[in-house]
């Protein structure tokens, strides 16, 4: 299946949304906390978003929050896991925002999880507790230079 990676608009929401509801990791207690305007805020106004797709059907997403720092939504459909396309949409909006910004990026999962060893592998360092369920990673624009050109 082709896939082609994109910048995310308001019209992809709701199957961002899908994806995001049908992950079996990092699983939102509440999924009605995270509401559509809080998506569109975070691809619109406080940072950026891309999606992955074939067709018109969305397959992951990534969103980073350029006021937080913060990876603040990596999600790949459960059924095209292992495709390539978390690391493809990590390191599309990694590259973008490390060119908007020198900011160190940091973000928060679950431990002992898929998530965790994906970013570890991807050059992230554990860096504390972000709550009491979830690891705190950061990466640093140097590291992420280091990594991207090793």
């Amino acid at each position: 299946m082709p896939y082609s990676y994109r910048e995310a608009h308001a019209g992809d929401i709701p199957q961002m949304q899908q994806v995001r509801a049908s992950v079996p990791e990092n699983r939102l207690s509440n999924p009605g906390k995270v509401t559509h305007s809080d998506v569109l805020r975070h691809i619109t106004r406080s940072g950026k978003g891309w999606v992955c797709i074939s067709g018109d059907s969305v397959f992951g997403f990534a969103i980073v929050n350029v006021e937080t720092y913060n990876i603040w939504a990596l999600f790949v459909e459960p059924g095209s896991v292992s495709r390539g396309i978390g690391r493809t949409l990590h390191d599309i909006m990694v590259n973008w925002y490390f060119g908007q910004s020198h900011t160190t990026l940091w973000l928060g999962t679950e431990p002992h999880t898929r998530a965790a060893r994906f970013y570890r592998k991807a050059g992230w360092k554990e860096s504390g507790s972000n709550g009491p369920d979830e690891i705190r990673f950061e990466l640093t624009y140097q590291a992420w230079l280091r990594k991207s050109n090793g």
